[in-house]
């Protein structure tokens, strides 16, 4: 429905990953190589999906990932994903390049809301974005750190289509006073040219996380982590929380599934951290692979991006719901009585 609705260039945007896609394929692919092993006549009457995710009680273990530009879907773009996420008690989780401004998203809803930071090259910028979150009332900052660049398109550059480059995820930059400012001290640079100056921050290292643990109080959580070895460092550096997850495919093309990832990072950091899952959830059972493999609950990205297009907050909304109530019969299906029982007993290799 989604790819009926929109332009060929906005919807291989959404649908495409980089390079020769290898990577987005491989997500689901990993998927397929682990298969639920049921057991029966146990008694799933009661079972419930809800769980505390950021020491907030959710109704199952699904947050909705942060996708950018949402209104080159949908006019309403993250104010109706939001609502929707609030109506079905699902924490939706704002992107740096959001359509409309965070306070904007904020003002329509009282769900749970995070607020995704790519960390922009300046410190001012970084902690006046913090701040505003902070005061906006969102529960926890996500920096995503698996993009010290863009990653090569191929789909977006044969299509020579960029939201980026057209404007389309400015408003937290517009509403931003610090960056305001920057902008009426530049000569002879347009809005977009600073926007660009500042966004990408290849130096991008502890000590810039270290900046905002002393700047909020609000938990951090990293996205992007897929080894082992990175995910100790967030462990030992005191980090709430880290979300396995390549960017949906969308940043290195023939880098590892985040499923494959999820069980080596699980044993080297155990209950250490909180560990959320991204990229290639589509379906119930999809979650209740990696909740066995290791992950406290997952992220959803592009299926409620799909649902924003189609029919707006009302199709976010019926996506959440299917996507719950699949993840519910899964559960029941596979003889799992409460979701503390999952564990990787219940999966095998294909």
């Amino acid at each position: 429905m989604a790819q009926r609705k929109l332009p060929n260039d906005v919807f291989d945007y959404v649908q495409s990953g980089a390079g020769a896609e290898e990577t987005l394929r491989a997500n689901r692919q990993a998927f397929e190589q682990w298969k639920i092993v049921p057991r029966f006549l146990t008694d799933v009457s009661h079972l419930s999906t809800q769980v505390k995710v950021n020491g907030t009680e959710i109704a199952a273990p699904i947050l909705l990932s942060p996708i950018g530009m949402q209104g080159i879907v949908h006019e309403e773009g993250e104010l109706a994903t939001a609502r929707a996420a609030a109506k079905e008690n699902l924490p939706f989780v704002s992107s740096t390049v959001s359509s409309y401004s965070m306070e904007e998203i904020a003002s329509e809803t009282h769900g749970v809301r995070w607020f995704q930071l790519y960390y922009p090259n300046d410190p001012v910028i970084a902690k006046s974005l913090v701040e505003r979150a902070e005061t906006a009332g969102y529960a926890a900052i996500v920096i995503t750190v698996d993009t010290a660049m863009l990653g090569y398109r191929e789909r977006d550059r044969t299509n020579r289509y960029s939201p980026f480059l057209l404007g389309k995820g400015i408003a937290n930059y517009e509403a931003d006073p610090v960056f305001d400012e920057r902008v009426s001290r530049s000569e002879n640079a347009s809005f977009l040219d600073e926007m660009k100056k500042v966004f990408y921050k290849p130096s991008l290292c502890w000590e810039d996380i270290a900046y905002l643990k002393s700047i909020t109080s609000l938990p951090i959580y990293l996205k992007g982590i897929l080894s082992a070895e990175d995910a100790r460092a967030a462990a030992d550096f005191g980090i709430e929380g880290i979300v396995v997850s390549n960017h949906g495919g969308r940043q290195l093309d023939g880098c590892i599934a985040s499923l494959d990832a999820l069980s080596s990072i699980k044993k080297e950091i155990g209950d250490e951290l909180t560990i959320l899952f991204d990229s290639g959830i589509r379906r119930g059972a999809d979650i209740v692979k990696a909740l066995a493999l290791g992950a406290d609950a997952v992220f959803v990205g592009r299926p409620y991006l799909y649902g924003l297009a189609a029919d707006g907050e009302v199709g976010v909304q019926r996506v959440l719901k299917q996507l719950k109530e699949d993840l519910f019969i899964s559960l029941s299906l596979a003889g799992v009585s409460s979701l503390k029982e999952l564990n990787k007993e219940w999966i095998q290799q294909a």
